[in-house]
């Protein structure tokens, strides 16, 4: 895929996966969760080269230091990713992102242990991790489930879960209704604004 052919998905996944977008330049230019993705895509293809892997942790953390965001060089990502509002995520070394993911705020994708094995979750397909959410280890949570805000998970999850609480609780979803946003877009459209 080339450099615009990504570009374009990524603006498309933001647009997506927020209604408060309003278009691709005000995307390009001012979301952070969009810019720590680029960075990020840059630094893993460093981190494949034992001699950029210093470089590329130092691009890292200045992304960090300017999105609020650290996305760290070894974490593998796939497409249609999108952060959104983004401050305060953190995303560990080996965690592993599925295609068309979200995360809110706050959340962090970290392990619970310091031998250099796979100690990070892996997220399936369209998976979406609410604001503050904690997913710690080498998890897995199934495709198309939902992480809910400041939730702790800890133990895998199936694919098409909910996952709430501290610890967290899996639960199947029980109907297709809880796959659809809880809020229509055309909702946040003031009708005085057209008159």
């Amino acid at each position: 895929m080339t450099f615009i052919s990504r570009l374009r998905d990524d603006l498309a996944s933001a647009r997506a996966h927020d209604p408060a977008s309003r278009g691709d330049v005000e995307n390009l230019l001012a979301y952070s969760g969009l810019h720590a993705i680029w960075v990020h895509r840059l630094t893993h293809r460093m981190w494949a080269n034992p001699g950029l892997q210093l470089p590329a942790r130092l691009i890292s953390q200045a992304a960090r230091w300017i999105t609020g965001i650290e996305i760290h060089p070894g974490a593998v990502i796939g497409r249609g990713f999108f952060i959104d509002h983004g401050m305060g995520v953190v995303i560990g070394e080996t965690a592993e992102i599925g295609e068309d993911v979200m995360l809110y705020q706050g959340v962090t994708l970290g392990g619970r242990s310091l031998a250099r094995v796979k100690r990070h979750p892996t997220l399936g397909d369209r998976v979406v991790v609410g604001a503050g959410a904690k997913v710690l280890g080498p998890v897995e949570i199934g495709a198309d489930s939902a992480v809910g805000a400041n939730a702790v998970v800890v133990k895998d999850a199936p694919a098409d879960s909910i996952l709430t609480g501290i610890p967290a609780k899996a639960r199947p979803r029980v109907s297709e209704h809880e796959k659809q946003p809880q809020v229509d877009p055309a909702e946040y459209i003031d009708p005085a604004m057209y008159i």
